[in-house]
């Protein structure tokens, strides 16, 4: 299983960024996705996850800006960001938890840099 991420950019204070995250391979299913983010000089800090049945958890500092989703046909997860704070630059990971061969694996896809500038 790969994992594709993408939609990173240089955005103003305020914008808008859209991530996704693609899993590719075949004979899995998948029980949750989400993403992390590690700034400079940070440890690397969970951002939003979403399950297979769509519940969600998000970290206090994106709540109400940051929306995560998932189209469960295409592996694909989603992250909509709103309202950015120069404080959200960072590279952002994906991450997803799926069930192949009978058992659960966890695979982890190279980040997307996000930078907010005020």
């Amino acid at each position: 299983v790969q994992l594709q991420a993408s939609g990173g950019g240089s955005v103003q204070a305020g914008g808008s960024l859209r991530l996704s995250c693609a899993a590719s391979g075949s004979g899995f299913s998948i029980n949750a996705m989400g993403w992390y983010r590690r700034a400079p000089g940070k440890e690397r800090e969970l951002v939003a996850t979403i399950t297979s049945v769509g519940d969600t958890n998000y970290a206090t500092p994106v709540k109400g800006r940051f929306a995560i989703s998932m189209d469960k046909v295409n592996a694909t997860a989603y992250l909509q960001m709103n309202s950015l704070k120069p404080e959200d630059t960072a590279v952002y990971l994906c991450n997803v938890n799926l069930t192949q061969f009978g058992s659960s694996w966890d695979y982890r896809g190279r980040g997307t840099l996000v930078t907010v500038s005020s």
